[in-house]
């Protein structure tokens, strides 16, 4: 297996600029009107594509739908830099731009005489793989890095593109004529080129309470140093979840209900939205609570005002330590009840179902809701994902 490999040059010209941690802040993108209704259904979506890998690698690389998708950061592409509003995406490993902002080629662009094609679920790009300058914050400057620019596009409504921040071995069977090439992602690139010592990405939501919540972290090369005990967990060995930033959930009740009733693995990932438990699971959560239904016009599980009151913590056990989506954290604020499709008055949750049952190798998704309240590390260097509370 080959993978393109940055200029040996640049590493001399670098290293003696590197910093240990850098944090940019994530935008929450603003949008108007029910620009979440279906969420529910491309979260689904979404899991079956992420299930659909097979042993010989992908054609098809899920990733997020961006109709959905509530935060960006902004990345400069070029010298001088042509900044680009794209998603963070651990689901993913190209990364690309064009699909709002067309790609601006410059002095530093170096075409790789590849052609690209990836398949999001419903969407897709292709086009033409560059190698170029990425500025990720003003003291963060990746040089050579590759680059997709989408010539040809579909369902990417707002957003310019992806920062694909998922294992590398996703990105094999993207490229053309080299299908048997990988690409090095953002992150391979910091450490290869000395900019961050350590392979390690930190991102955190923050919890959207209102539509002026912009809030939001994303850490280059470790963690946030104002955070307090992480709790670490291996990725799992299970197929198809070890694909991905998978781990291992060793149990997860819901009150006195056990919803996961033995360790089973899933998956943690920023382009899910929701918190997805495999449907046996979910139908133990949505029956503990009374009166607790999927409405079928929003794809949501919806709760009567009278059963509020009477919820339960919704926790999780990972590496022997309880994490725990308290009433709050399971509720969809209701002036958001109309961006999700929703009834003005009524109350929704942000659990819902996976779209099959357990037993497949990815029996559950902790999507961006679970990291609205705690912090996820994603450590390529000793393979493994963190958590701290927020």
């Amino acid at each position: 297996m080959r993978s393109f490999v940055a200029f040996p040059a640049v590493l001399l010209a670098t290293y003696a600029l590197a910093s240990p941690v850098i944090t940019v802040q994530l935008t929450k993108f603003q949008r108007t009107g029910a620009y979440l209704k279906g969420a529910p259904d491309a979260d689904r979506a979404r899991a079956a594509f992420l299930k659909s890998r097979t042993t010989s690698g992908p054609t098809t690389v899920p990733a997020t739908n961006l109709a959905y998708v509530q935060y960006t950061t902004s990345v400069g592409i070029g010298n001088p830099p042509t900044y680009y509003n794209l998603v963070v995406d651990t689901g993913s490993s190209n990364t690309f731009c064009g699909t709002g902002i067309p790609y601006v080629r410059t002095s530093t662009s170096i075409p790789t005489r590849e052609a690209v094609n990836v398949t999001y679920g419903a969407g897709y790009f292709s086009g033409l793989e560059y190698l170029d300058q990425v500025t990720l914050a003003p003291n963060l400057v990746l040089q050579n890095q590759s680059i997709g620019d989408a010539l040809y596009y579909a369902d990417f409504e707002g957003v310019d593109g992806i920062v694909g921040v998922g294992p590398v071995d996703l990105t094999l069977g993207t490229l053309s004529p080299d299908t048997n090439t990988t690409i090095p992602t953002i992150m391979n690139n910091l450490v290869s080129q000395g900019l961050v010592k350590d392979q390690v990405l930190g991102v955190y939501f923050a919890p959207a309470t209102n539509y002026t919540d912009t809030n939001g972290a994303l850490t280059y090369g470790g963690i946030d140093s104002n955070l307090g005990e992480l709790t670490y967990v291996p990725v799992t060995n299970t197929y198809l979840a070890a694909y991905y930033w998978g781990i291992n959930a060793t149990l997860s009740t819901y009150g006195v209900d056990v919803v996961i009733p033995t360790s089973t693995a899933g998956i943690v990932d920023t382009g899910t939205t929701q918190v997805l438990p495999a449907d046996n699971f979910f139908s133990v959560y949505v029956n503990a609570i009374p009166g607790a239904m999927l409405d079928s016009n929003t794809g949501l599980i919806e709760i009567p005002a009278s059963s509020i009151s009477l919820m339960q913590p919704l926790n999780f056990l990972i590496a022997d330590r309880v994490f725990t989506m308290d009433v709050a954290a399971q509720l969809i604020p209701t002036d958001q009840n109309i961006a999700w499709g929703g009834v003005a008055g009524k109350q929704y949750g942000v659990v819902a179902n996976l779209g099959s049952d357990s037993g497949q190798g990815l029996d559950f998704i902790i999507g961006q809701e679970f990291m609205k309240r705690y912090y996820a590390v994603f450590d390529t260097d000793v393979n493994r994902v963190g958590f701290a509370q927020t």
